[in-house]
């Protein structure tokens, strides 16, 4: 089943599947069954591939580059899973820029975008004594942009390659997850940094209610910081639409 993937660098153990359900699904299934951290599972396609609230990703096969990293923290890194999410975001947007030469912008909480559309999605699931780090990213689907999503190729205006994107993301993500367990506070920063939601005017759909206000700050625990009619509220999960023009 694994057909060797050409991208296999230091500290990581890339396998490499032609379609499989969920890359998530099966890296939590090999967590349960020891696989060690650094294990990376990488298809050309998903067939029942998720995001955010079990909203189904799809693309065409050897499309997008479709990648799931299994980590083994320590229990105060654990207890910061929202870090983990962070330091999945900022690598994927340091390898569009070394390779593709575009930076995308972060959305809280989990997805890149080129001006209005969607680049990639991240999706993470803890399980005891390990974290699942699965990421979509856009690489040659849509050929053209769309409303709503936009590829790496189409923003860097040249065919880029899924194993080069690969190669540069585990690269950065190895330098970031040392962060998430060494230097919390660096990566917080970082990724506050980079967030191009925070002095937006936003949407914000949750369950039960929404709210609309301004962005103003990511807390310490991840959770979005967003002032409407003066008060302040503090967002843990959430759709969030970008309302000065963007959507999501």
């Amino acid at each position: 089943m694994d057909q060797g993937f050409a991208t296999n660098p230091p500290g990581w153990h890339v396998h490499h599947v032609v379609e499989t359900g969920s890359t998530n699904d099966d890296l939590v299934a090999a967590a349960r069954q020891g696989k060690p951290s650094g294990t990376v599972l990488v298809t050309d396609h998903q067939t029942a591939g998720r995001g955010r609230l079990g909203r189904r990703w799809d693309a065409p096969p050897g499309a997008s580059l479709l990648v799931s990293v299994l980590v083994r923290p320590s229990a105060a890194a654990a207890g910061r899973l929202h870090g983990a999410t962070q330091a999945v975001g900022l690598s994927a947007q340091a390898a569009c820029v070394e390779v593709a030469g575009f930076r995308p912008d972060l959305k809280w909480p989990n997805d890149l975008l080129v001006g209005s559309r969607k680049l990639a999605g991240v999706l993470a699931e803890a399980l005891p004594g390990a974290v699942v780090l699965g990421m979509g990213l856009n690489v040659a689907w849509p050929p053209e942009p769309t409303e709503l999503a936009i590829s790496a190729s189409s923003a860097a205006g040249r065919p880029i390659g899924r194993d080069e994107m690969l190669a540069a993301y585990l690269d950065q993500l190895g330098r970031r997850l040392a962060q998430w367990e060494h230097e919390p506070d660096t990566l917080h920063a970082d990724y506050r940094r980079n967030l191009a939601t925070l002095g937006l005017a936003v949407r914000v759909e949750l369950a039960t209610a929404t709210i609309e206000g301004t962005a103003v700050d990511v807390a310490a625990d991840g959770q979005l910081v967003v002032v409407s009619d003066g008060e302040q509220h503090l967002v843990s999960a959430a759709d969030v639409v970008h309302l000065r023009g963007s959507v999501t």
